[in-house]
């Protein structure tokens, strides 16, 4: 049972935006509390390139996590933080015993160590508070999570930190927040990226924007987070990239739900960024994620090369545009999608896609027509899932009147009674998987992106000022965990050797180094997969591999 906690609407939303983000800036607690801000791990899944991290040594993590890290730097002056990131380091008993308060966010994928981080800080008597995307969109899996935080920050914020001043003690129920007015996104801070070290992760990460205003059924983003995109305004977002810049940063991704989901306010940001990018001579690469329409903008997409973007993933989902008609994805027809993806390329950005099987529109041809669509168009990184209902998604709702919902999928990778046997969905997205993935079919994707792609980049002026001592030790030890696990003992290795000679002679190394990673990743992921050994979507939350996920956790 669950207490919930609103805070009713005020008669103008622009005033009330004002008033609680100055109410939640300016709160002063009366009584000092200590809060540890911790971070899930991952579970291992495509998304998070965990097979590439031993070739870069130093890298432990994905990105920083950044809902947790804007939270953290929210939080009031007065009050003690720590924060940890378990796919970094694990949380010690020490530092749950030095806590008054945890602080939990995370994703459906991290759901198994949201709870697991749970009962350890219940364990130690410890007062459990829990935001993100996962509860926002189905509090009911956190049952026993004491505070639960739903939706943005913003006037839930508030009442939840005051909750907090008055008391640490755990609620006899639950109790559920819910923001109705979100905190203005040009009132964000900047994330605490103070806490962390910026080079323990893969990649760095930046949200410019909010929302989404397309409606795909599957999709849950309109619903949680609207469809008119928030902003911030582009001096926050050059601010942030400067601090992980300075930190040693040299890949940023924008974690933004659609990167054009307002195109003036994108082009408006990339001005800033070509500015930011002469300033610092191109050191640092820019990747994003947008609607397959943006192939229609050819001015983003002349700002965007100039702003050194490198990489998109588009949310393609199927060629098929019965399938994309069924799921209202008309924004990928608006112009034939290879014309769209080779459009882009043209720009200098290569290519990543989302996949999904398991759609009531899928045939027994489906799997071939998949693989011939990776030949054809060359897109070196597709993430294939089967396909999830989602709370808050008119999927969801369509299936539940279908009786095509399962509440306890545990044992299984969706939650869907598909139109197709289970295990053919399974077999079939196994068969994709390891096609597309298979060495000689990957690198000669990459092959063509070599081609058609990179050329078309800009490069820096001055590229031997990034020759510092640390950066050219650091490419020296990529370059020699390559060769050695790459090039010398992996059973693809011509495949890499055809692409690395390439490369080299171009003067291409950075290049190199990021296909070789990707690849490797890609290629032990996808024979995972066929062995049986990963989840066939990435919500799934059936349990695999789980003494792996542990003796990493340990060891972290």
């Amino acid at each position: 049972m669950s207490l919930e906690i609103l805070t009713p609407p005020k008669s103008s939303s622009s005033d009330t935006a004002e008033s609680e983000s100055s109410a939640l800036r300016s709160f002063q607690p009366k009584n000092r509390r200590r809060i540890l801000c911790a971070f899930p791990r991952y579970s291992y899944s495509f998304g998070t390139f965990n097979h590439a991290f031993p070739l870069m040594g130093d890298v432990k993590g994905f990105m920083p996590p950044q809902g947790i890290l804007v939270v953290t730097a929210l939080i009031p002056d007065e009050w003690e933080i720590k924060f940890v990131d378990e796919n970094i380091q694990r949380v010690t008993p020490e530092e749950f015993a030095w806590a008054d308060v945890v602080f939990l966010s995370g994703m459906h994928i991290q759901r198994h160590r949201i709870h697991d981080i749970t009962r350890r800080a219940h364990d130690a008597g410890k007062v459990v508070v829990l935001g993100g995307p996962s509860v926002s969109s189905a509090p009911d899996y956190y049952p026993d999570v004491d505070l639960l935080h739903c939706g943005e920050v913003g006037d839930s914020t508030l009442r939840l930190f005051q909750r907090l001043d008055e008391t640490v003690e755990r609620p006899e129920q639950q109790i559920i927040y819910r923001t109705v007015e979100r905190l203005p996104m040009s009132d964000f801070p900047t994330p605490a990226y103070d806490r962390i070290n910026i080079r323990d992760y893969l990649l760095g990460s930046v949200q410019f924007s909010s929302g989404c205003p397309f409606t795909c059924e599957f999709c849950d983003i309109p619903a949680l987070y609207g469809r008119n995109p928030r902003l911030k305004s582009p001096e926050q977002v050059v601010r942030e990239l400067d601090q992980l810049a300075d930190g040693g940063c040299v890949s940023v991704y924008f974690v933004d739900d659609n990167f054009i989901g307002n195109p003036k306010a994108a082009e408006s940001l990339l001005d800033a960024l070509i500015e930011w990018q002469k300033r610092r001579d191109c050191q640092v690469r820019l990747a994003c994620e947008a609607t397959l329409n943006m192939a229609g903008h050819t001015r983003i997409l002349e700002k965007m090369q100039q702003a050194f973007f490198t990489n998109c993933f588009f949310g393609i989902e199927t060629p098929d545009p019965t399938a994309l008609k069924a799921m209202k994805k008309g924004q990928n027809m608006r112009m034939p999608i290879l014309e769209a993806i080779q459009t882009v390329n043209r720009y200098g950005i290569e290519a990543a896609s989302g996949i999904i099987m398991g759609l009531d529109t899928d045939t027994e041809e489906t799997p071939q027509a998949l693989i011939d669509f990776a030949d054809i168009s060359n897109i070196p990184i597709m993430t294939v899932n089967i396909l999830y209902a989602l709370p808050n998604t008119a999927l969801y709702t369509r299936l539940e009147k279908e009786n095509r919902v399962l509440h306890d999928a545990e044992n299984r990778d969706s939650n869907i009674v598909f139109l197709q046997p289970y295990e053919t969905v399974v077999r079939n997205w196994q068969r994709v998987i390891g096609k597309v993935f298979s060495p000689k079919e990957l690198y000669a994707r990459y092959a063509y992106n070599a081609i058609h792609t990179y050329p078309n980049r800009i490069k820096p002026k001055n590229p031997l000022t990034q020759a510092t001592w640390y950066n050219v030790t650091r490419a020296l030890g990529i370059f020699r965990r390559i060769i050695w696990r790459v090039g010398i003992r992996s059973d693809y290795r011509r495949h890499f050797w055809k692409m690395a000679w390439t490369e080299l002679k171009q003067g291409n190394v950075e290049t190199m180094f990021q296909v070789a990673m990707v690849a490797h990743h890609l290629i032990t992921y996808a024979r995972e997969c066929t062995q049986g050994k990963m989840q066939s979507s990435n919500y799934s939350i059936r349990r695999v591999e789980e003494d792996r996920e542990n003796q990493a956790l340990a060891a972290a």
